[in-house]
Parts: C-alpha cells; structure tokens; sequence
C-alpha cells in the first residue's frame, strides 16, 4: 500500500491565538489521535497539498521531532470562504488494533452484459470497511466478468479476506442497464418474429 511522508513541529503551545498565528505564518495545525497519548503539531501549508487533493487511499507516515507514526487522514477542515486547509486530523495505526476507513472500489473486466450491448453503472465509489493496519488495501477489486444484462453486483458479493463490509450488504455496487438502442433492436425482433409467423 502506498505511503506518503510528513515531517510535522510539535507544538509547545495551544489555543486560538497561536493556532492564528501558525495559519497565517504558513503552517496547517493538526491532531493525530488514537495512540498512547494525542500529539498536537503542524507543518508548512505546502506540504499538505500531495495528501489532501489526491484521490488514492493511503498511508502517511508523519514525523514529529524525530518520531515516526504510521497514519490515516480522518479529518480535513476547510476555510469556509477561501477553501484553504484549515486544520487535519491524523489516525495513529495501530498493528493489531482494527480501524474504519473509505477505500475506493474498482471494477474489475468485461462483463457479459457490456459485450451484449449493455451499458455499465458503477453506483458506489467507495467502500466503507473496518480492517487491520496489515489488511488495508489502496483499493477493493470486484470482477464483473460474470454480470449480465439486466443484472446487479450487491456489496453481499464482495469477499475480502481479513476486511469487515461496513455498507449494507443489500446495497447495489454496479449494474448493466439495458440501453435503449438495445431495446428497440429487441423490440424490431419480436415485430419481425411475429410477422414471419403470420
């Protein structure tokens, strides 16, 4: 699974007013939690722009004065006018220890239904799963090879080893619609059907 890197300062002090300070110096304040004991720290606003406008599931492995913490970004506040990254929260990793997070969801093939002349509906993106730091996964991969016209995949149908589905299991992953196209040819069929046998 990839990891990205952060080298964070501990903070020596807290409250609004050094929080101002430290965003109008150039710096994000930020929390990592779910450890022995919760670290309050920041680091220059640049180096959180590869972590916050990516769309892959990873690790962040952040250094704070010399410590290494193996992490998930749990929590991003934003500026509500500027949009400018106000304030993170980082999850301490902890082996053993089962978290939840968001991982993106892949389809995988070419299904049966495509190959027909259906068209594919991918209706979740993200999977909501409760797993091990070793268990996690940039991302979950489902074959649709076997879907069919008119068919759905369920999360029910998703089988990961060592990874717990939070979503409900009756939810719909991905579908093969009938196109219209498809049905007018259907419908030209059965006419011509019909008229052979009259």
């Amino acid at each position: 699974m990839k990891t990205l890197t952060l080298e964070g300062t501990l903070r020596t002090e807290l409250g609004k007013k050094n929080t101002g300070e430290l965003r109008r110096s150039g710096n994000v304040p930020c929390n990592l939690y779910g450890g022995k004991s919760n670290i309050h720290f920041y680091a220059p606003y640049n180096s959180f722009l590869k972590l916050v406008y990516n769309p892959d599931f990873f690790k962040v492995s952040v250094t704070v004065n010399g410590t290494t913490y193996e992490t998930l970004i749990k929590e991003i506040q934003f500026n509500p006018v500027s949009d400018r990254i106000e304030h993170i929260d980082f999850l301490e990793l902890t082996p053993g220890k089962k978290i939840v997070a968001e991982v993106p969801l892949k389809l995988t093939g070419q299904s049966e239904g495509v190959k027909a002349g259906g068209k594919l509906i991918q209706k979740m993106r993200k999977l909501k799963i409760k797993a091990t730091p070793e268990n996690l996964k940039e991302a979950i991969e489902v074959s649709i090879e076997t879907l069919a016209l008119g068919k759905s995949l369920y999360i029910r149908d998703i089988k990961e080893e060592g990874i717990e589905i939070v979503n409900t299991p009756e939810i719909p992953i991905a579908s093969i619609e009938i196109t219209r196209s498809l049905k007018s040819a259907e419908a030209e069929a059965k006419k011509a059907e019909g008229a052979k046998k009259k």
